[in-house]
C-alpha cells in the first residue's frame, strides 16, 4: 500500500531524472555529432575522457571550486551563525533576510554583476582584471560562489542552532567552559545535521557551476576555468561531440553521487 502513495511521484522522478539519465548514458556510448547516424564505440569517450588533459583539468578545476564554494562557506558560516545565535542582536530577522538574499537572485544577474566589479577598467580596483589573469580567473570565481553561498549556509546553521536547548551551555559554563570550548563542545556536535545538508547543498552548486562560468569566463583564459558543466555545453552545441558531452555529464553525476554519498553518510554515522 505504501508503494501506490509514492507511485505518482516515483513515475514523476523516473520520467524526468531517470529516463533522461538512461539516455544520456546510453548516447555516451556512441561517436555521434547529434544529425547523422551515431556510431557505436563502447566505453571509448570514458577512456577519451580520462585521456584527455583539457577535461581532467576541468575535473580538478571543478573540485577546487568545491572549496570556495562548500569548505569556506561553512567555515565561515559556523563563525558567523555562533556569534549571531549566541548574541544579542537586534534586527536579526532583517539580517537573515539580508544575507540570503543571493540565493533569490538569477546566478546569469549575479554573474553579469561581478563580471562589472573585476571589469579591468572600470572595476573594483583590488579586484581588477581577476577575469582575464590565468592565475587569478579560479579563485576570481570561486570568490563569487563563496559570497553566494555563505548566506545559505549561515541562515540554515543558524536554524539548527536555534533548536539547541538552553541548559547545554548552561551545563558547559559550569563545568568551566568558555566559548570555543562551548563552541566545539556543544553547538558544533548539535549542527552536524545542518552541516551536512549545508555541504551537500554547495558541493553539488560547485560542481554543477555552469552560468556563472558562461557568462564571466567561457572557460577562459585559456581553459583555467573550464569546468564540467561548460565542457559538456561546449562538445554538445561547438563541436558536434554529442557522445563525448555525455560522457561527461554521466562522469560529473557520477562523482556529484560518490561525494554527496559520502557527507551524508558521515552525517549519519556522526549522529548515532
Amino acid at each position: 500500500m505504501g508503494w501506490l502513495y509514492v507511485l505518482p511521484a516515483l513515475l514523476v522522478y523516473g520520467a524526468f531524472l531517470l529516463a533522461p539519465l538512461g539516455r544520456a548514458v546510453q548516447i555516451s556510448l556512441y561517436d555521434w555529432d547529434g544529425l547523422t547516424l551515431g556510431t557505436f564505440v563502447g566505453l571509448q569517450n570514458y577512456v577519451d575522457l580520462v585521456a584527455d588533459e583539457e577535461l581532467r583539468g576541468a575535473f580538478v578545476n571543478a573540485l577546487i571550486l568545491m572549496v570556495f564554494f562548500a569548505v569556506i562557506p561553512v567555515v565561515l558560516g559556523l563563525a558567523l551563525a555562533s556569534v549571531l545565535a549566541r548574541a544579542k542582536v537586534a534586527g536579526l530577522g532583517f539580517f537573515r533576510t539580508v544575507i540570503f538574499l543571493p540565493q533569490v537572485v538569477a546566478m546569469v544577474v549575479i554573474a553579469v554583476a561581478w563580471r562589472r566589479i573585476y571589469d579591468p577598467a572600470n572595476g573594483f580596483p583590488p579586484l581588477q582584471g581577476w577575469l582575464g589573469d590565468y592565475t587569478l580567473a579560479l579563485p576570481a570565481i570561486g570568490l563569487v560562489g563563496t559570497w553566494f553561498e555563505i548566506g545559505l549556509v549561515t541562515v540554515l546553521l543558524l536554524s539548527g542552532m536555534g533548536r539547541i536547548p538552553g541548559e547545554l551551555y548552561e551545563a558547559a559554563r559550569l563545568d568551566g567552559a568558555g566559548p570555543v570550548r562551548e563552541f566545539l563542545a556543544v553547538t558544533l556536535p548539535s549542527v552536524r545535521g545542518e552541516i551536512a545538508v549545508a555541504l551537500t547543498l554547495t558541493i553539488i552548486a560547485a560542481l554543477k557551476t555552469f552560468d556563472l562560468v558562461y557568462m564571466t569566463t567561457q572557460g577562459g583564459p585559456g581553459t583555467s576555468t573550464l569546468v564540467p558543466s561548460y565542457a559538456v555545453y561546449d562538445r554538445a552545441f561547438q563541436t558536434a561531440q554529442v557522445g563525448s558531452a555525455a560522457a561527461i555529464g554521466v562522469a560529473l553525476t557520477a562523482l556529484i553521487f560518490v561525494i554527496t554519498f559520502v557527507v551524508n553518510r558521515i552525517g549519519d554515522r556522526s549522529t548515532t
